[in-house]
């Protein structure tokens, strides 16, 4: 929930501001001028934001339109972070871009948390929830917000398929088996051994591939390239 004042009791009369890193008032400068900007930044009519779906969190506080129609990926992440923060096996995550999203209600209800630095600070990458009933709605990356399918409004058979998930990823900590045929990365996916049932086409070409990124680190004597963004 959001933090108490550390104003004095003496001085009853003192002002007492809400412009705090984790704010959850109405206020939309300093501090909270992230409230502008992507993803939170609300929509208004005649924005030309094109609403292909709708979600909620547990309570309702919280209501997000999308208006991309496919996921740009959608997987299971099996990472200890991703178990414990969700209490439950793995994360189902869809990823969109940021200005996919528009925030029907509760951008001023929401909360962070930083699993690297365990703070609440709002900084990237983090995880985003509602401040009342605590349901996950995002996680937010320095380019891309993680979703999470199960609380949008999926109402035709064509909407499940375009979230259907695509592959595992962090499968080498998993703590359950799910055979399912789905490529199943060791750790992120691209970048790490296909393990278990993965397809045997899907590990023949991340072998090929793997190869030839051996061969032109190689030839051009290259190190490790640029890491990807965190969650």
């Amino acid at each position: 929930m959001g933090p108490k004042s550390t104003h004095s009791t003496t001085s009853a009369s003192a002002p007492v501001t809400s412009d705090h890193p984790q704010d959850q008032g109405t206020s939309t400068e300093g501090i909270s001028e992230w409230k502008t900007r992507a993803p939170y930044k609300v929509h208004h009519d005649g924005d030309g934001f094109d609403v292909k779906y709708e979600a909620n969190c547990h309570c309702g506080k919280v209501r997000y339109e999308l208006s991309r129609e496919q996921p740009l990926d959608s997987k299971l992440c099996h990472c200890t972070t991703c178990q414990v923060q969700h209490a439950a096996p793995f994360q189902w995550a869809a990823i969109f871009h940021k200005e996919d999203i528009n925030f029907v209600s509760g951008h001023h209800d929401l909360e962070w948390y930083d699993p690297s630095s365990k703070s609440i600070e709002h900084k990237l990458p983090c995880k985003v929830r509602c401040s009342f009933c605590h349901s996950p709605i995002m996680d937010e990356g320095r380019n891309m917000i993680l979703l999470f399918p199960s609380l949008v409004h999926l109402k035709t058979d064509e909407a499940k398929r375009n979230f259907k998930p695509r592959c595992h990823m962090f499968y080498g900590q998993r703590v359950i088996d799910i055979p399912d045929g789905l490529p199943k990365w060791s750790g992120l996916s691209g970048d790490s051994e296909l393990i278990e049932d993965s397809p045997p086409e899907d590990v023949r070409n991340s072998e090929r591939k793997r190869k030839r990124e051996l061969e032109q680190g190689k030839g051009k004597g290259e190190g490790k390239g640029e890491g990807k963004d965190g969650e």
